[in-house]
């Protein structure tokens, strides 16, 4: 007999509003709402673990720590690499998991984004890919750093 693991949220998490927000389309709110509530639920079966703490550890391990931003400087473009700030890591983390989900087709939204979170709680998945392909050109813009203060 398998335990099942029944997710019913309890009141209202601002980043899980925010999320669902992020996954709103067209002003679709019930329908966002329904997706994340659906997936969540998906996670907790999969997992056997509470669903919000795979979803918030899924969040940690995309977070951003570097990103680079072009800026022009004596008539070239350099990618000068920055920390990224806490509301800023949140946006992104959110933008490329979401963006890995729907990148998949020939499911619905809720099973690939319950996939998605499920892979990025575990360190692999397109938004880690993502998040590790920043670092790298971070790290290799490192020696443009130096031009941040301008």
């Amino acid at each position: 007999m398998q335990k099942r693991v029944h997710f019913t949220p309890q009141g209202s998490n601002p980043l899980y509003e925010k999320f669902i927000n992020c996954i709103m389309k067209k002003g679709k709110k019930s329908v966002a709402r329904r997706i994340f509530n659906d997936c969540l639920k998906m996670v907790g079966e999969k997992t056997k673990e509470e669903p919000t703490k795979v979803f918030t550890k899924a969040l940690e391990n995309i977070k951003p720590q570097m990103e680079v931003k072009p800026k022009r400087i004596g008539g070239g473009v350099y990618q000068i690499p920055y920390e990224v700030s806490a509301n800023r890591q949140i946006t992104l983390s959110f933008r490329w998991l979401i963006g890995a989900a729907r990148g998949n087709k020939a499911a619905p939204m809720y099973i690939k984004l319950a996939n998605e979170i499920m892979q990025a709680a575990q360190g692999t998945g397109a938004a880690i890919k993502k998040r590790d392909e920043t670092h790298k050109m971070a790290a290799a813009n490192k020696a443009f750093a130096h031009y941040a203060r301008y």
